[in-house]
């Protein structure tokens, strides 16, 4: 009687499904040895993988694809120079705390510490930039070390995880019966505040004069847009949105304060923050951006940023949707709401009147070349109301953050905390991955300062490879910060070479960055005026299965209006 031949599967198949089995569906990378036979295998599996062509950007697009859907995506990469290319997506994601997996080939495991083709200490690397890193010891393993990187990924402060891959461990084989896959790790527990605590932060909220409400990322995150909203409606409060916590309560609430962000966060008395941290992006909580005696009430997800740079007047541990509903019940027993005829209230829309028509005033503004109020005030004409805005650069991300409205959470996707310049294009492409099969009529706008576009321009590749409908939108100023027009740019060579000569801010003026896009099948637009600004949105809103790109040239000293604060906290030396 012959022998029954065993059923054997692969290192590169187990990896497949065990992602399947804890349910990731999208992987970004760039492959190579020795990890050509997992992409593949991933995509046998019903994995949607997306090459790209830069492991930065892969890692990038990974990880906004863990903040759009609250599911980690994978990058893949290959071991040595191509993971130290994808840690600074990894260090992106911690950063922003937005679940990611990391999966990279590694020299063999018989080879290690011999000089294997670019052998590397991953694992002790990624520990850095991770919240789990670890290597498998065998094929059987590979399951419950991935079922843990996904479940840690999501579990607790989301962050990125890492998993290694020895090079013999892809193609070698083992008999099916002996891996066993665990099955789907389960949602992240749902924490609550203590009562106590919420009862003070309430009685807090209530003996304020001028109180404040500061919605941040984290709120996005946990998806507490509806809670939120009835929060704010409920006790008339103001809020403020943080740059990626824009459109968790609608940009154009009547509550909404962002146009006198400097004002309300200055003369605040007590401000609720929801899933916001004290960092740099809101000036560390400290005078002279906000008030000496400022009382903070903190929601937060992690125990240990609770106290952070600021002494909490209450500390409300737990998730944000969850606690923010246990404010609501508390709220709806006594019926307090602040009063929407209040002298601080009535300060707020002073301020905020003030400020808009400034910006109207910038926005209106005929001469050529255009200044970024009147190209954002005629993106913002044309811009569906349900679109994904994707923003990076300086002055462009800054501006735009006040210009371009957002009416839905999770949709800006912007250098977030760590201030990283070259997400715009792996956003956009997650985010057009996402949408594609969620919701095929929302579009995804990248808007990006040319200096920023230039990090990972090559990614449009990506998107007419994929044909995703994105439409780049570059703001041109022939710099970084600032630039110079052609004709300077050519009198001041005149006078010596270009490395002795030209600013380290300038960028070659009236570059044709569209033309990148016509490169390889995509649709490029040149613009100078508001009318072919405005013809080239139409046009490229109309397409919808080809990327565009719009090239549009402002002023080259074009700048922001005078702030009544910088941004970052440091002394104007």
């Amino acid at each position: 009687m012959m022998a029954t031949l065993e059923e054997t599967v692969t290192g590169a198949q187990i990896v497949a499904e065990a992602l399947v089995a804890q349910n990731v569906k999208y992987m970004f990378g760039i492959v190579g040895i020795p990890v050509i036979e997992v992409a593949i295998a991933a995509q046998v599996a019903g994995i949607k993988y997306v090459g790209m062509r830069n492991e930065q950007a892969a890692c990038y697009a990974a990880s906004a694809v863990g903040y759009l859907t609250g599911r980690p995506a994978v990058c893949l990469c290959v071991s040595g120079p191509g993971l130290i290319n994808a840690l600074s997506g990894m260090a992106n994601a911690n950063m922003n705390c937005w679940p990611l997996i990391v999966l990279a080939g590694s020299s063999d495991a018989n080879q290690e510490t011999m000089g294997a083709f670019q052998e590397f200490p991953q694992v002790e690397t990624c520990r850095l930039y991770s919240k789990f890193s670890a290597r498998p010891s065998s094929l059987e393993a590979i399951p419950n070390i991935i079922e843990k990187a996904v479940r840690t990924s999501i579990y607790g402060r989301p962050g990125a995880c890492y998993v290694d891959i020895p090079g013999d461990f892809v193609n070698k084989s083992i008999s099916t019966s002996n891996v066993r896959y665990p099955d789907c790790c389960l949602p992240a527990p749902i924490s609550l505040a203590d009562t106590f605590e919420v009862h003070k932060a309430l009685q807090i909220l209530k003996n304020s004069h001028q109180p404040l409400v500061i919605i941040g990322k984290g709120a996005a995150s946990s998806r507490a847009e509806n809670s939120i909203r009835r929060f704010v409606e409920d006790c008339g409060l103001p809020f403020l949105p943080t740059p990626m916590g824009k459109g968790v309560v609608p940009d154009n609430h009547p509550n909404c304060v962002s146009a006198a962000r400097s004002s309300a966060l200055k003369n605040a008395d007590v401000i609720l923050l929801l899933g916001a941290r004290l960092n740099w992006i809101l000036h560390f909580g400290l005078p002279p951006r906000f008030q000496e005696n400022v009382n903070i009430i903190q929601v937060d997800i992690c125990a240990e940023e609770l106290g952070n740079n600021v002494k909490p007047a209450a500390s409300l541990l737990g998730d944000i949707d969850a606690v923010t509903k246990q404010l609501l019940e508390h709220q709806r027993r006594t019926t307090w709401k602040y009063p929407s005829d209040s002298t601080w209230w009535k300060n707020l829309r002073a301020k905020i009147k003030a400020n808009e028509e400034n910006t109207n005033a910038l926005a209106l503004q005929t001469s050529l070349p255009m200044n970024y109020y009147t190209v954002f005030h005629h993106v913002r004409e044309e811009l569906p109301s349900n679109c994904i805005i994707v923003s990076e650069g300086a002055n462009t991300m800054d501006i735009g953050r006040t210009m371009l409205q957002n009416y839905q959470p999770r949709h800006r996707l912007d250098a977030g905390t760590f201030g990283t310049m070259g997400v715009g294009l792996g956003f956009a492409i997650a985010a057009a991955m996402v949408t594609k099969e969620q919701s095929p009529e929302q579009r995804v706008i990248c808007v990006e300062g040319d200096s920023a576009f230039g990090f990972s321009g090559m990614e449009v590749e990506t998107m007419c490879r994929y044909n995703l409908p994105i439409i780049i939108i570059v703001i041109n100023n022939n710099g970084i910060y600032s630039g110079f027009d052609e004709d300077t740019w050519a009198e001041m060579l005149k006078s010596g070479d270009p490395e002795s000569i030209a600013p380290p801010l300038s960028l070659k003026p009236n570059a044709h960055y569209e033309q990148v896009m016509t490169a390889f099948g995509g649709k490029g637009y040149f613009v100078r005026t508001p009318d072919e600004l405005q013809l080239a949105l139409k046009q490229s809103l109309a397409e919808k299965r080809v990327p565009s790109l719009i090239n549009v040239m402002i002023d080259p000293q074009s700048d922001r209006k005078k702030q009544e604060f910088h941004w970052l906290t440091r002394s104007n030396l």
